[in-house]
């Protein structure tokens, strides 16, 4: 049975609840303020970062192709040289003799050949005549085709002479950097085995690198839909490298080239790109961050990796209703360009999201927005260029 309260206590309680009740409602914390922005949409192309390293267009070991004592030298290390520049001489005073040598040999052969002839056409006068035998005139042309295979051969070691006196001159075989002098002048150089220095090329210059299976697969459809092949010519890829030094802007450059098969091993292609470096700022050897077009270009939903929050096993963003109520939407992520996080999908792009203020927010409650407009392209942190 129930009891009933008499009226003067229901209206003691109700006196004494709503002060209570009314000093809560003064008490209530105000709605947090957070700053929110429609996301950034525009057309993109996914790019894909790899590492790797420069290294020259052409390169060479400069050996000498005569042995001999190194007399001169005429560069200094580190310089840039062109093709042609003198570099090295070698001791010519015995190639210079054999020179001699050889000549004098040649004006004996055709002093010989010279006497043969003259033997050879008396000769031939006198057996027509029937005065000389066949057989002596036999004799006389055999003397005759010695002497002037003596004279072809003489010529010879005369050309090889004064090519061997050239070779004593080392020039620069292409345009370059050289290394520093590898042996001093007297030492002995051994004909085609002696490392005298080496030059490298620095314009253009190429960067190297590995791409597993899926990437390859992928710049090969991309290079196939503009009409070429991945291996010939790279299909035009735009490329970027970031070196280590922090104040150098990205260098911009072609994919050019990328061997013909996977490496069993591995499961990697190596491809080339190739930069222009007129200032000879990128060196072979130096490592960089390449950044590879990963697609064509397509229309895409991008947002700031603040406005991205973490959901056990799920990414999410918070929606902000007309109402000021927030809401969580999960999104699949793809990758960063442009300074913002492409969302593959879980977006309609119409969306007005918490840009700032995550830690004063959660699911369900209202809050005060400030909306901002993001900009086409977000100013990358150095961390963010790293």
């Amino acid at each position: 049975m129930l009891r009933k309260w008499p009226l003067p206590a229901i209206f003691s309680v109700l006196f004494f609840l709503l002060p209570a009740s009314f000093a809560a409602a003064q008490n209530a914390p105000p709605a947090p303020t957070v700053t929110v922005a429609k996301p950034v949409v525009r057309d993109v192309i996914d790019a894909d970062e790899f590492i790797g390293r420069f290294e020259a267009v052409d390169e060479v070991a400069v050996r000498s192709r005569v042995g001999g004592y190194l007399d001169q030298v005429f560069f200094t290390d580190g310089a840039m040289v062109k093709k042609g520049d003198k570099l090295f001489v070698i001791d010519q005073r015995p190639f210079r003799t054999a020179l001699s040598q050889a000549e004098a040999s040649l004006a004996a052969a055709r002093s010989t050949l010279e006497f043969a002839e003259n033997t050879f056409k008396r000769t031939e006068s006198l057996t027509g005549s029937g005065t000389l035998s066949v057989s002596k005139l036999d004799d006389d042309r055999r003397a005759l085709l010695a002497a002037q295979a003596n004279v072809r051969g003489a010529e010879a070691a005369v050309e090889r002479a004064k090519l061997d006196l050239e070779y004593t001159t080392i020039t620069a075989p292409l345009s370059g950097r050289v290394d520093r002098r590898l042996i001093s002048p007297g030492n002995l150089v051994q004909a085609d085995q002696t490392v005298l220095t080496t030059i490298v090329s620095l314009d253009p210059i190429d960067f190297y690198f590995d791409v597993d299976e899926r990437r390859v697969l992928s710049y090969a459809r991309t290079a196939r839909e503009r009409g070429s092949a991945l291996q010939e010519g790279g299909g035009a890829l735009s490329v970027l490298v970031t070196i280590a030094d922090a104040t150098e802007r990205p260098f911009e450059g072609k994919l050019d080239f990328s061997e013909n098969r996977v490496d069993n091993q591995t499961g990697t292609m190596r491809l080339r790109a190739r930069f222009e470096n007129p200032k000879f700022v990128l060196q072979p050897g130096l490592f960089g961050r390449v950044e590879v077009e990963g697609s064509n270009t397509y229309r895409a939903i991008l947002v700031p990796d603040e406005a991205i929050a973490a959901d056990q096993n799920e990414r999410v963003v918070y929606e902000v209703a007309q109402d000021g109520s927030v809401m969580t939407k999960p999104v699949r992520l793809g990758p960063r360009l442009h300074g913002y996080r492409v969302i593959r999908s879980g977006m309609t792009g119409e969306e007005t999201i918490i840009v700032n203020g995550l830690m004063r927010v959660r699911p369900g409650v209202k809050v005060k927005p400030e909306l901002v407009v993001l900009p086409q392209e977000a100013a990358q942190s150095a961390e963010s260029a790293q």
